[in-house]
């Protein structure tokens, strides 16, 4: 009986879509074509951030906003950067991704009692969890948003690295960072598999109490070479 009542009201619904459907379709026949505007693809002139020097400042700006860790230093301090930030936060296992550049992978090992942990062969869930932290590149930083983007490329690794582990170190390029959203997807691969970051994880509930950790890292930290 009560499979004959689901199927009817299944009947139902879909006379119900078909009708209204038909209605719409009626009331719009033979209106004129209206140009659909794409001017959000290539806005002129550009946004705030248009500059490369200005993208890199409102970049970690916003990125800030996300009560994230930021710095901002010339490339040649890239190695001393990463060592100092992992002894600060006491990281000692870290995993690196392959393709990671050789000097930055070096340096997560630089500081006393640090060690990098290749992902070769992959490691478990349970084996990500249980080490301090990941040191990543990625593939385009966003100014307007303060979003990085990965892309599972050289030094960045598969999604889960960045995923399970509380702690994500990860480096910006000043050339990675484009001005908005627009020039990001112009530049990306649609094909591969993109992980969009806009600051640590975090959630809020109904009272809006804030909660971070809950699906990703719980601390991002981001430095920028220029």
């Amino acid at each position: 009986m009560q499979d004959s009542q689901n199927s009817q009201d299944s009947q139902n619904s879909q006379g119900s879509r078909d009708r209204i459907l038909a209605r719409i379709r009626a009331a719009v026949a033979g209106a004129p074509e209206v140009p659909v505007t794409r001017s959000y693809r290539h806005r002129v002139p550009p946004p705030a951030g248009g500059t490369p020097g200005e993208a890199v400042e409102l970049f970690a700006e916003r990125v800030a906003d996300y009560r994230a860790v930021v710095h901002v230093v010339e490339s040649a301090r890239a190695a001393e950067v990463i060592s100092g930030a992992l002894a600060r936060r006491g990281a000692r296992r870290v995993v690196v991704p392959g393709g990671l550049p050789e000097e930055w992978a070096r340096a997560v090992g630089a500081h006393p009692g640090g060690e990098a942990v290749p992902d070769d062969p992959p490691l478990s869930a349970a084996e990500l969890d249980a080490l301090d932290g990941v040191v990543t590149g990625c593939a385009a930083g966003i100014a307007e948003t303060g979003t990085i983007v990965l892309d599972a490329g050289p030094g960045q690794g598969r999604r889960a690295l960045t995923l399970v582990p509380d702690y994500h170190l990860c480096l910006v390029r000043a050339g990675q960072i484009v001005p908005g959203v627009p020039e990001a997807i112009a530049a990306l691969d649609p094909l591969r598999p993109l992980t969009w970051i806009s600051g640590p994880s975090a959630t809020s509930d109904i009272e809006l109490d804030r909660v971070e950790g809950v699906h990703g890292p719980r601390t991002l930290e981001v430095v920028i070479l220029r």
